[in-house]
């Protein structure tokens, strides 16, 4: 055997190529890195994807995120699910208290009011909507129902020892007015040092606190007004509904 020159069958260019080829699910990778500076990694997320879409990949390429807004996706989905979970577990055991169908939905009518709260809350603070804001938005889910349940459990009890409607309504917010605002203003000054992001490491956790204060407030004070109006409306619609059934009954009699 005899030895052949490698220019005899190759020739040598200098030229730049990757160091090292990733692969991902059988498929070249080439992952771009890059840290956040002035602005939440959300925001500058969304900037990202509109750059995405105007650009035109050959055949075979596609963009996939990855990183904190991957994982923030993931938890808001989670989020989600928790929250519906909350909201169908409220709504079941209010109606084996009250054993009706109408009532809890007339409760639970304060949880979108403590929604504005919370967005206007997070603004006033330059906060954002964050994983732990969702986790305070979550715990008000169970948090500004108290007031309502303190509400119609007294407007339901006059009613039924023979107290007009209209003044049991009246009755209830005069008698229950101070309980409320007690209970609020005790979970409001809780949240406080929370708020302010005392500590290394609290501004992280200082969302949630912004979530549960503005929540709370604000649907405090438009349960006082907005849940009573519900409860009429509702209970005026019980009540036709019952006098339909009646009204069946007899002429199915006759």
């Amino acid at each position: 055997s005899s030895l052949i020159p490698l220019s005899q069958i190759a020739t040598f260019e200098p030229t730049l190529g990757a160091s090292q080829i990733n692969r991902r699910n059988l498929f070249r990778e080439v992952l771009i890195d890059a840290n956040t500076f002035g602005r939440p990694a959300g925001d500058i997320g969304e900037d990202v994807k509109r750059v995405q879409k105007e650009m035109k990949l050959p055949a075979g390429y596609h963009f996939q995120t990855e990183g904190a807004n991957k994982d923030m996706e993931e938890s808001i989905g989670y989020a989600a699910t928790a929250l519906l979970l909350a909201v169908l577990f409220i709504y079941m055991v209010l109606g084996s208290q009250f054993n009706s169908f109408l009532h809890p939905l007339t409760i639970m009518a304060s949880l979108p009011l403590s929604l504005i709260g919370v967005f206007l809350s997070l603004f006033l603070f330059n906060s954002t909507l964050n994983i732990f804001s969702i986790i305070g938005i979550i715990m008000l889910m169970g948090l500004v129902t108290k007031n309502a349940i303190l509400l119609i459990d007294f407007i339901k009890k006059a009613v039924e020892e023979g107290l007009p409607r209209h003044e049991a309504i009246l009755h209830a917010g005069q008698t229950r007015l101070r309980p409320i605002l007690m209970t609020t203003s005790a979970m409001v000054m809780g949240m406080v040092p929370l708020a302010l992001g005392l500590g290394e490491g609290a501004e992280q956790r200082a969302p949630m606190a912004h979530a549960i204060i503005g929540g709370v407030m604000t649907s405090t004070l438009l349960t006082l007004v907005v849940v009573p109006v519900i409860y009429t409306y509702l209970d005026d619609l019980k009540n036709w509904s019952s006098r339909q059934v009646k009204r069946l009954k007899t002429r199915r009699q006759s």
